[in-house]
């Protein structure tokens, strides 16, 4: 089954790719009223393969391969993708002048006639998928989460999963661990499989499809065998020196804006232009957090876990600002430079904070075990807005711990920059 949801992806990557080169055909074809030559061909075939790149890699920050949770896409989200990257394209063809060409109309007709085929393309492929005979599911056992995750997949029909009442209708067989422990199901299970039905486990499914770890499956033994911190020494350092290098490369250039920032802070309201609060970090080790100032004065203890809203009297309008373009984000590039942040991790929470979630929620302290980040996944998949969603934060947290890696790395970074052009607040 994630297997299907890897061969969609798959499969749209690929459309998507030769839509977008027959489309510079077309484009060309309309330009210059002829079939192009083949020396023109190579010439812009070779040049837009870099921008084909970028475009694609565009509409995975924007969330067209996420086949989970979306599978049609509307023209506008199209037609915005293809020309943030078509400004992206220009800038290189002037500076990269050995592409060889410096095309403007071309690029201006081809994003036009792109955008229609890719969202022509991907929406009739969403209306196939939807007619396609859906993977009939039993769930055998009753995990916490059973309720949660059959209404996850009801309200997904692009995951083309069908819940059924009886095991011997189902195609799939999602299996909770107190079934495993039983002998005698066990038994049935294994008789099961000779009759072609496929069993999985119930927290790998569920891991799997919504990217969190469920809240039944966490306990000692699961951390003893999942976390074990001296297996990823080498990540670690390989992702310290990759903090340091992306930290100097966005650093360097921004620091010029410091002082236009501050002078703003300084000029809107009274007070320090950084505002410094403690937070915890690796190991529970506690360090000072710094940001630009966007709340009057030196508060630091605020509303507890409430966080400003545009109406709250403690917001400055250059606050207001620098939080919806997440400028007041940018002194954490110094954190990450002295080692108290990572760019990606478990958002650091203040120390009472921590104190309190310790004693409502189990476990809530091994989220330590790593560096907090600038970023992270349950900032990318969930809001952070109250104590009461700390224990889903939690899930994705430890999904993170678990799983970490370059690649999920990557996936985590990408997805930020959406996150911060939406401007979404998560």
């Amino acid at each position: 089954m994630i297997q299907g949801n890897r061969a969609k992806k798959f499969i749209l990557v690929l459309g998507d790719i030769f839509f977008l080169y027959f489309s510079l055909l077309i484009a060309l074809i309309i330009r210059y009223l002829s079939l192009p030559s083949a020396e023109l061909l190579n010439l812009h075939f070779f040049s837009f393969f870099i921008i084909h790149i970028l475009w694609i890699l565009i509409f995975y920050i924007a969330g067209f391969y996420d086949t989970e949770k979306k599978t049609f896409v509307y023209l506008s989200e199209v037609f915005s993708a293809m020309v943030i990257g078509g400004i992206i394209a220009i800038l290189l063809f002037y500076l990269i002048p050995s592409l060889g060409i410096t095309p403007k109309t071309n690029l201006v007709i081809d994003i036009f006639i792109a955008s229609i085929f890719i969202w022509g393309w991907r929406n009739l492929l969403g209306a196939l998928l939807t007619k396609i005979t859906k993977i009939k599911i039993f769930f055998w056992g009753e995990p916490k989460e059973k309720d949660g995750l059959i209404n996850y997949i009801n309200n997904r029909p692009q995951l083309q999963y069908e819940v059924v009442k009886e095991a011997g209708l189902a195609d799939v067989i999602i299996v909770s661990e107190e079934v495993k422990r039983n002998t005698e199901l066990l038994r049935s299970l294994y008789q099961m499989l000779f009759s072609g039905k496929t069993v999985i486990d119930f927290d790998k499914f569920y891991e799997s499809l919504i990217g969190k770890i469920p809240v039944s499956s966490i306990d000692e033994s699961w951390f003893l065998e999942n976390l074990v911190e001296i297996n990823n020494q080498t990540f670690e350092k390989v992702k310290r020196v990759f903090d340091i290098v992306l930290s100097l490369f966005f650093f360097i250039p921004l620091v010029i804006f410091y002082p236009f920032v501050a002078l703003a802070i300084k000029l809107n309201s009274p007070g320090p232009v950084f505002f410094r609060q403690e937070r915890v970090g690796k190991n529970g080790k506690i360090f000072k957090l710094i940001k630009f100032r966007s709340l009057l004065g030196r508060d630091s203890k605020g509303e507890g876990w409430k966080k400003p809203t545009e109406k709250d009297n403690r917001l400055t309008f250059v606050g207001n600002i620098i939080r919806k373009t997440r400028i007041d984000e940018l002194p954490q590039f110094w954190n990450i430079i002295k080692g108290n942040l990572s760019f990606t991790g478990p958002r650091p929470e203040r120390p009472e904070f921590i104190k309190e979630l310790i004693e409502k929620i189990p476990h809530y302290s091994m989220r330590h075990i790593i560096k907090p980040g600038l970023t992270g996944w349950a900032q990318i998949n969930f809001g952070d807005a109250s104590a009461k969603d700390a224990l889903e934060k939690l899930q994705y947290d430890l999904y993170y711990i678990k799983n970490r890696s370059p690649l999920l790395d990557t996936v985590i970074f990408l997805k930020t920059i959406m996150v911060v052009v939406q401007t979404s607040g998560k």
